[in-house]
């Protein structure tokens, strides 16, 4: 099971992930897009990645916003895993 993260280390890893915060011990971002069709894009492209990386995140699509929450339930809070999905998907979609 992954070793949940130290809040100095998921502090050191938010600041090279400017669009992700820390809210009720998920690692959070929201991305506006500028219609409906376009955010399932980027779920799709989400999708991709997370199942690729065998790590799933909780989504929230309302209209043209998209919630993402990571946290790993089975550890029980933000690990490493976590961190390595934020920025594969900080790196491989433009939003």
């Amino acid at each position: 099971m992954p070793q949940i993260l130290s809040d100095t280390q998921i502090q050191a890893a938010l600041a090279g992930l400017p669009a992700w915060k820390v809210e009720r011990g998920e690692l959070t971002r929201t991305a506006v897009f500028a219609d409906f069709l376009q955010a399932m894009a980027f779920v799709n492209r989400v999708a991709d990645l997370a199942e690729s990386a065998g790590h799933h995140p909780d989504l929230d699509i309302r209209y043209n916003k998209v919630r993402l929450g990571l946290c790993n339930h089975d550890a029980g809070g933000i690990t490493q895993k976590d961190m390595n999905l934020a920025r594969a998907i900080d790196k491989n979609l433009q939003t």
